[in-house]
């Protein structure tokens, strides 16, 4: 879906500017988006493959859940209705620790550059896998795997091609958060 999206300055700051998220990514704009990650008390990360359909790194896994924040949206309600949109959990502000931000831009194609400030969130998973509902739009599968296992798999991007090139930093600030709450 092509909604708008706010445009952010380069310390991610609004400028008032709205525009398509297609502009946004045809120009280069930074733009606010939203990273979920969901775990459980027992050590394990929940991640989502992307959808085949996807712009940006079909069938690759990612984040448990991600999407652009709507121009003139709060921060915490996308993460909420993205998280029911994407995977069918109900969820409040009380369940969602920030991270804080984390700039990316991913040059896609020559018209295509994805910068993107994320908005990080920690949220603990009450519910077995078999209870989230995958929007097909957007999710091929779901998975719970072992923190351990993907500390492996992403600090040395040891599985490229597997994941979506976040960067090494970037996961490792994931897994040493979770692993404090584990």
């Amino acid at each position: 879906m092509d909604e708008r999206v706010d445009i952010l300055d380069e310390q991610g700051r609004p400028t008032g500017e709205s525009c398509l998220k297609s502009e946004a990514h045809r120009k280069g704009l930074l733009h606010p988006t939203i990273h979920v990650w969901l775990y459980t008390p027992e050590g394990r990360i929940l991640i989502q493959q992307r959808g085949k359909n996807k712009a940006t790194h079909p069938l690759l896994w990612d984040v448990s859940v991600a999407g652009h924040v709507a121009a003139g949206e709060n921060i915490i309600a996308a993460a909420i209705r993205e998280v029911n949109e994407e995977i069918g959990l109900a969820i409040s502000e009380a369940d969602l620790e920030s991270l804080g931000t984390f700039k990316a831009v991913h040059k896609i194609s020559e018209d295509f550059i994805d910068a993107e400030l994320h908005h990080i969130y920690l949220c603990q998973l009450k519910l077995p896998l078999s209870q989230l509902t995958k929007q097909k739009s957007e999710v091929e599968d779901l998975a719970l795997i072992p923190l351990f296992k993907f500390a492996e798999e992403t600090w040395g991007l040891a599985s490229v091609g597997k994941y979506v090139p976040h960067g090494p930093t970037y996961y490792k600030t994931i897994v040493k958060e979770i692993k404090k709450r584990v």
